[in-house]
């Protein structure tokens, strides 16, 4: 006991002397940040609301419990190209010149696999800049019938993602996208509709026309990009396929009555 007193006041004294506080010296630093996954906790904020400015985010995140100023917020968001209402960072780019084609879902029944298919693109910061994922969605099952990782934006990797969905699965009735230069290029269009399939388009900047492909694309960022930090694109495409695998085979959905997409899928195409 008389130890432990001596220890206090002999600390009293140091603090006197060097002129601060005691809880000063208990002072520890805190772990670095993760850029990678602070970028993409920036994004989420941003895309639930982009009326929200650097002030605003910097709140949000302070309330996920990250120790972080709003110069630092600012700073970042100049990296990633994003601001309030305005988004210079797109994966969506419309080329007005290109023919309109019809939204064909409104008030669709859909009741069965590969009746509808629809895709999207989506980006995932890494330490070294951006990866960018399309994805193909079968909407009456969920299911993720194809989908490629690439570090560009060029056509390529998008039908790439086309081709193998129809070499693996039947081809749908319907494939809806946006109205992204990708999807109204003269390639994918000729692949879309030599197989026979009827091209739906996006009202333009209605993302909630392709609402489903959006909210796969929350959950793999809530449920898996957000809670890892890919290093390299080597690692990012392993991991994200490894979550879409879990995603299709085991992941349960409350509106497919608690089954899995894959069970929805595969046994109704199968007949």
């Amino acid at each position: 006991m008389v130890d432990a007193e001596h220890e206090q006041l002999s600390l009293r004294r140091q603090c006197a002397l060097l002129g601060v506080t005691r809880s000063t010296l208990y002072y520890r630093q805190s772990t670095p940040l993760n850029e990678s996954l602070l970028a993409n906790e920036i994004m989420e904020l941003w895309l639930d609301d982009a009326s929200g400015g650097y002030r605003k985010i910097t709140k949000g995140l302070q309330r996920k419990g990250y120790i972080i100023n709003h110069k630092r917020v600012l700073r970042m968001m100049r990296g990633m190209r994003i601001q309030a209402i305005y988004p210079k960072h797109k994966t969506t780019v419309i080329d007005s010149q290109h023919k309109k084609y019809p939204y064909l879902l409104r008030d669709l029944k859909i009741t069965r696999p590969n009746q509808v298919w629809a895709t999207d693109i989506t980006y995932i910061k890494l330490p070294g800049g951006f990866v960018y994922l399309i994805a193909i969605i079968d909407l009456y099952s969920r299911f993720i019938v194809s989908w490629t990782l690439s570090t560009t934006l060029e056509m390529d990797f998008c039908l790439q993602a086309l081709e193998n969905a129809l070499q693996q699965r039947p081809k749908p009735d319907i494939l809806n996208t946006d109205q992204g230069v990708q999807f109204t290029a003269l390639a994918w269009i000729s692949m879309v509709e030599i197989n026979g399939i009827r091209v739906s388009m996006d009202g333009k900047g209605r993302w909630i026309d392709n609402v489903f492909i959006e909210r796969f694309w929350r959950t793999l960022k809530y449920e898996h990009v957000l809670l890892h930090a890919f290093e390299t694109v080597k690692e990012a495409r392993k991991s994200i396929g490894q979550f879409i695998e879990r995603y299709n085979y085991k992941r349960l959905h409350q509106s497919l009555g608690y089954r899995t997409p894959a069970e929805v899928y595969l046994t109704q195409t199968a007949h």
